[in-house]
């Protein structure tokens, strides 16, 4: 019979601490599970990762300056490869979720309660993709007017990351996200650029999620795909009203893909 080695006080807090923040993420992960539509053969990348650990982030399981688990134990966790979870921790970096300290790990660096607006925590996706209506069709216009070299260049980059996922809805996803987040970036209004990013947070939520994996097919992301091209054409060639009219298009499109997901 195996005997008890003796912990002290402080090794045993963490142990106890770091077995429940798995233990959260195992219960939650079941719940998910039917929601992100991954199978047990499906090879996760680190888009699905940093999908994960951003819903973490956004539902309170992991909290404003939390350090995460070592990219060891992660990998073991999720069965990937550290490189895997370095590329999630790196993409959630640039989005301002986490920050990495080089010789001490990563660290929770959004705040909720200053990141997210009540309102927007709580709008379901049709009201999303009904205030994305309202705005981005104008944040094309205005990015045909001020839109750099370097931003139109990240977005052909978005858009052929796009094209190549295709096959995998986390990957798409995340690019779609960055795609038209650099959109209102590229108009230099600081006031559109935080408003689209509280549209981004919401789109980081569990119901937004679930309406979003209900509706992407290969089908649609095809058409989605073109319409993005369509956007970014008439944005390089500074045709503001063809950019927004493609801009309309395309959120018209995502629109009927949610009601019809919304009635089954």
């Amino acid at each position: 019979m195996l005997k008890a080695i003796p912990l002290n006080y402080h090794y045993q807090t963490k142990m106890y601490q770091l077995l429940d923040f798995f233990d959260n993420w195992f219960i939650i992960g079941l719940k998910e599970s039917a929601m992100l539509q991954i199978g047990k053969s499906s090879k996760r990348g680190s888009a699905d990762i940093a999908t994960k650990l951003r819903r973490e982030i956004l539902n309170g399981t992991l909290k404003y300056r939390d350090k995460l688990p070592a990219e060891r134990v992660l990998a073991n966790f999720y069965g990937v490869a550290r490189g895997t979870i370095r590329a999630a921790l790196t993409m959630l970096e640039k989005e301002k979720y986490v920050q990495v300290r080089s010789g001490s790990g990563s660290f929770v660096c959004f705040e909720k309660s200053r990141g997210m607006l009540a309102q927007v925590e709580n709008a379901n996706p049709l009201e999303i993709i009904d205030a994305r209506f309202a705005i981005e069709p104008h944040v094309c216009r205005l990015s045909t007017l001020y839109g750099k070299k370097e931003h139109f260049f990240k977005l052909a980059e978005l858009n052929d990351k796009m094209n190549n996922s295709s096959n995998s809805l986390s990957e798409f996803s995340a690019a779609d996200t960055l795609f038209h987040k650099t959109l209102a970036e590229s108009t230099g209004n600081n006031l559109l650029i935080w408003i689209i990013s509280q549209i981004t947070e919401a789109r980081g939520l569990p119901e937004w999620t679930k309406a979003r994996n209900l509706t992407l097919n290969p089908e649609i992301i095809k058409l989605y795909n073109s319409q993005h091209f369509n956007i970014l054409k008439h944005i390089r060639a500074r045709e503001p009203e063809l950019a927004a009219s493609s801009m309309k298009a395309h959120l018209e499109t995502a629109r009927l893909s949610l009601t019809r997901a919304a009635g089954t």
